[in-house]
C-alpha cells in the first residue's frame, strides 16, 4: 500500500498540463465535494486502499465547492458528464475511466491500470 500524495487542482490551465503530462504518466482527477459525506467516504476508501505509486499514477484532487468552474471545464474538455464525487483516469490525453459515487474504488482504477506491489 502507498500513501496518496494529492496534487491540488486549482487553476483551469492545469488541465492542459495534466493532459500533456498524461502522455508520460497516467493521471487521476478526483472531484471532491467537501460538503458531501459520500464524497468524503469515497476519498477515505481510496486513501485506505491506495495501491499505486507516484511512478504509476499521478493523483490530483479538485475541491468542487471552491473550484466549480474547473469541474465545468473538465466536463466540456473531456465530454464526461459531471458527477460528485467522481474520478477520471487520463492516459495519453484521453479519459480511460470515469467512475462516480460508490463505484470509486481501487479495484475500478486497477481495471485500467496495474497497481505496484
Amino acid at each position: 500500500m502507498h500513501p496518496i500524495t494529492w496534487r491540488d487542482l486549482q487553476r483551469e490551465d492545469q488541465l492542459s498540463e495534466i493532459v500533456e503530462f498524461s502522455y508520460q504518466q497516467t493521471c487521476l482527477i478526483f472531484k471532491h465535494s467537501t460538503r458531501c459525506s459520500l464524497s468524503s467516504i469515497a476519498k477515505m476508501r481510496l486513501e485506505d486502499s491506495w495501491a499505486f505509486s507516484e511512478d504509476n499514477l499521478r493523483p490530483y484532487i479538485l475541491d468542487l465547492i471552491q473550484y466549480r468552474a474547473i469541474s465545468d471545464r473538465i466536463e466540456q474538455d473531456f465530454g464526461v458528464k459531471h458527477e460528485s464525487p467522481q474520478i477520471l483516469v487520463i492516459e495519453k490525453g484521453e479519459v480511460t475511466l470515469d467512475a462516480s459515487h460508490l463505484d470509486i474504488t481501487v479495484e475500478e482504477i486497477s481495471s485500467v491500470l496495474v497497481p505496484t506491489e
